[in-house]
């Protein structure tokens, strides 16, 4: 006769439950609106100094942005129908993290604050072609994306979840940069 253990009772909730739940809310406490505390992201724990840098950052890196896609299609005009909206996204993007973008017109500028950060190189001439200008932009927006994916996990609360949000809408313009340069 096969030996079967003895039925166990539980006398309490089971230890996946536990974690479950605990799991659960820990999740619905990353996810909340933070509409309880007092409203400003520095209440979270982060300094204000470091939320400060790194929205100038991300403002700084997206007018860089705006300021290559102003390039390319200063170079390329035909480009207008195919990367004007991607641009425009640019532009939101400045404003988002509270910045001012450039003028709308597409032309090669200076960067308007300071030197340009690692993530973001200067607009330099477009390259000769229409393909090499979409993979330029392309390869732009990919390493903006990476650059903001990492920098959401130093800041607290609302930035970060605007840097994701940020961070992939630059994973997609880069995905759909890289089909129109095939």
């Amino acid at each position: 006769m096969p030996y079967s253990p003895p039925p166990r009772t539980l006398s309490g909730p089971r230890r996946r439950t536990l974690l479950a739940s605990a799991a659960g809310a820990a999740l619905l406490a990353g996810c909340s609106s933070g509409s309880a505390d007092s409203g400003t992201e520095e209440s979270t724990g982060g300094s204000p100094s470091l939320v400060e840098r790194v929205r100038a950052r991300a403002a700084r890196d997206s007018r860089g942005l705006v300021e290559r896609y102003d390039a390319a299609l200063a170079a390329h005009p035909a480009l207008t129908a195919r990367v004007g909206a991607l641009r425009a996204e640019a532009v939101r993007h400045v404003e988002a993290f509270g910045g001012t973008a450039a003028s709308a017109s597409p032309t090669a500028s200076a960067p308007a604050s300071g030197s340009p950060s690692a993530s973001t190189p200067s607009p330099a001439a477009s390259p000769a072609t229409e393909k090499d200008a979409l993979a330029a932009l392309a390869s732009a927006e990919r390493a903006l994306a990476d650059a903001r994916t990492q920098a959401l996990l130093d800041v607290p609360g609302e930035l970060a979840r605007l840097l994701a949000s940020v961070a992939a809408a630059g994973a997609a313009h880069a995905y759909l940069l890289t089909e129109a340069a095939k």
